[in-house]
């Protein structure tokens, strides 16, 4: 299967941009550079555009046998996920110190990423976090049970249905968008016609699905892939107005730099993704996503002790330290987590591939990409 270096690349980005979008509220930064750094949701919903394709793919190579597929994902997700979450529940506890940082506003965004204590329903919220449930859970009913201890793993609550439900329509619909765009659709008729103790957060697949549908039509024609694109836009201008457009226009940037490097205009953009840094960057990607917030809290916490009040030393510090710490720790997951898990996941989707090359005929009648 052809590796899609620019979209390894494009990983990379994202998680990097999130990891500055949970840092810079605490900073004192120039508003202009706050607002720039303000759309972190925006670089999650390119992330669920990615694992559209990436999952198609993936369930294509593994012929659509449920098996194979669930373990390289559980592979994939929970070595990293499971001691970072102990470590976001450790950190939950501490109080945020935001009486000894005045410049965070009361309406600043930075009071939404961190929160103080455990939540009254605490081992529900484990639970839900540890089979990735959380993101099915109306908000009447668990306040904020899809952010609970690890804000950024509510994206794999959402991811958990997607594969879940991927295993029953694909292998009938295949690479058709058309069942997700209906499901974007139907969580846009939820919201609106049931009350607000029934919505359910942004974790919920429905809320996402449109996403995941330009995903999917990225592994398709030209054709198929400009009707979707027009009506994720369609969708994503319901939803929120000009600001959602972003992540779909952005990933047909990118993905126009994945398969036309040549084209003018594209070179630069197809250089950039398939540096060395960025492709070193995709490689961390997954464990920078979840670990930069809970390792920010502690960090800033332990620096609004020691500077209680000082905005520009703050600052100076935090913004080095706040980086260069889920950096590094993000490569030490991947080093001893992340890659063996990946090593023996490869190795379980060899087995799953040959076997599935002799249930289904010769190999010239298997397509994987």
């Amino acid at each position: 299967m052809k590796r899609l270096e620019c979209l390894d690349g494009l990983r990379g980005g994202l998680a990097v941009y999130v990891m500055v979008s949970h840092m810079a509220p605490f900073a004192v930064i120039p508003s202009w550079l706050a607002r720039l750094l303000s759309h972190g949701g925006a670089a999650v919903d390119v992330f669920f555009i990615l694992s559209g394709l990436v999952i198609a793919r993936s369930l294509e190579r593994f012929g659509y046998r449920a098996r194979p597929f669930l373990m390289a994902r559980i592979l994939r997700i929970y070595p990293a996920f499971l001691p970072i979450f102990a470590v976001a529940m450790a950190v939950q506890c501490l109080p945020s110190g935001f009486e000894r940082m005045p410049w965070v506003a009361g309406d600043s965004p930075a009071r939404a990423i961190w929160s103080d204590g455990w939540p009254d329903q605490w081992r529900a919220y484990v639970l839900t976090h540890l089979t990735m449930t959380h993101g099915l859970v109306p908000n009447g009913v668990m306040p904020d049970a899809w952010v609970g201890f690890l804000g950024a793993a509510w994206s794999l609550s959402t991811e958990w249905q997607f594969y879940l439900l991927a295993l029953v329509v694909m292998p009938r619909r295949g690479g058709s968008p058309a069942p997700w765009l209906g499901l974007a659709l139907l969580g846009w008729g939820w919201d609106a016609w049931t009350p607000a103790a029934w919505h359910f957060s942004r974790a919920f697949l429905p809320n996402k699905a449109a996403y995941f549908a330009l995903g999917i039509a990225s592994m398709g024609g030209c054709g198929r892939y400009c009707l979707t694109l027009l009506a994720v836009l369609g969708l994503c201008w319901g939803q929120g107005g000009t600001e959602k457009l972003a992540a779909p226009l952005v990933w047909t940037l990118c993905l126009a730099a994945q398969h036309r490097p040549n084209r003018p205009g594209l070179g630069w953009l197809a250089a950039l993704l398939r540096a060395p840094a960025a492709q070193w960057l995709g490689g961390l990607s997954y464990g920078l996503y979840l670990i930069n917030e809970p390792v920010q809290k502690g960090l800033g916490v332990l620096l609004a002790w020691w500077l209680p009040g000082d905005a520009l030393l703050f600052t100076v510090f935090w913004i080095p330290a706040a980086t260069v710490l889920p950096l590094g720790l993000a490569l030490i997951v991947h080093i001893l987590l992340e890659r063996p898990a990946m090593r023996w996941s490869r190795a379980e989707g060899r087995s799953g591939i040959v076997v599935s090359r002799l249930c289904r005929g010769p190999p010239d009648r298997y397509r994987i990409g």
